[in-house]
């Protein structure tokens, strides 16, 4: 635990909560997942401990982006108050007054990830849960999501996004992204009326009681744009099972891409190209982080265990987009 950290918390908790004898007893880095600097922290004022979430920018980042986390909790903060499942919000600030960053305090939810509830409930009721969180989100007004002001993301500008970073990925397992890009850039679909995009959303970054989701977590790349992007994530999940001993942070659980498109009510022909894109997005993130990851900028050696996967995706979306899959 930095006691930086932990002194400058207490004193902006102190400050901002109106709890003079509040103490900060333990800052400690969560293990799970991959999002970098998140940390769960006990704080206690002669009431019992209470257990809360710290988030802090990586030091020194420039505050754009995945690193912008004032953005990512003023975003749970709005649909919180919209009583939608993210964690209550007590303090955010843009002032770089712990450890010299912003920081975001969220309340701990209590719930259990996807690798307990995947084992112990029917994995249709967990997906049946996820979408109808899903269709919640998509229908909250945009003036009520913390970002209504944004101008919406276009689906050529959500390709050119992933492109992007499919550039940077390592060369060898990326020869045939090119031919899936082009197929995707001349079937772009009609667009719909723009809506609150999580743009990760699976299960991996979700907390359940039972089958029920309590907490959408990990806003880092959320947008306003088109909503069938977010199906297109959660059907990732289920492609991702075919790449047997493969790491599968988003959850391996036994649901089919069909049976999602009826728990939301989707056209499968329409979301073929969905599904696709989301193919292609995965795989590009993955190569990006494995060519980050290579080069000691990001060290998660989880990547390394992706390569047929990344292959695997991009054959899979061409298959997909050509009606072969």
């Amino acid at each position: 635990m930095s006691e930086r950290i932990r002194e400058d918390l207490e004193a902006q908790c102190r400050e901002r909560l109106g709890r003079p004898r509040l103490h900060v007893t333990s800052v400690d880095p969560i293990p799970e997942g991959h999002s970098g600097f998140t940390y769960f922290v006990t704080i206690e004022d002669g009431d019992g401990p209470g257990r809360y979430v710290l988030r802090l920018p990586p030091p020194g980042a420039r505050i754009a982006g995945p690193a912008d986390v004032i953005r990512q909790g003023r975003i749970m903060a709005a649909l919180h108050d919209a009583g939608l499942p993210t964690p209550a919000i007590p303090i955010l600030t843009a002032d770089p007054v712990v450890d010299g960053r912003p920081f975001v305090l969220m309340e701990a939810v209590e719930g259990v990830r996807i690798e307990k509830a995947g084992k112990e409930q029917r994995p249709l009721d967990i997906s049946k849960s996820a979408v109808e969180v899903l269709k919640k989100l998509q229908a909250l007004p945009l003036d009520r999501t913390g970002i209504g002001g944004e101008e919406p993301v276009s689906l050529q500008a959500e390709m050119v996004r992933w492109a992007w970073l499919m550039q940077r990925a390592p060369e060898e397992l990326t020869t045939r992204a090119g031919e899936l890009g082009g197929l995707l850039a001349r079937g772009v679909p009609a667009e719909r009326p723009p809506a609150l995009v999580h743009g990760d959303y699976h299960y991996g970054n979700m907390l359940f009681r039972g089958a029920e989701v309590v907490a959408v977590l990990d806003w880092e790349i959320a947008q306003i744009g088109q909503p069938l992007l977010d199906l297109g994530c959660l059907c990732i999940v289920s492609v991702r099972r075919q790449y047997h001993g493969a790491p599968n942070p988003g959850g391996a659980i036994d649901v089919s891409v069909e049976d999602l498109y009826r728990l939301y009510g989707a056209d499968a022909e329409e979301m073929r190209w969905y599904l696709a894109l989301s193919l292609y997005k995965y795989a590009s993130i993955f190569g990006y982080n494995l060519m980050l990851h290579r080069r000691g900028k990001r060290p998660d050696p989880m990547y390394e265990g992706l390569t047929d996967t990344i292959t695997g995706m991009i054959e899979e979306g061409i298959a997909v987009i050509e009606g072969r899959s």
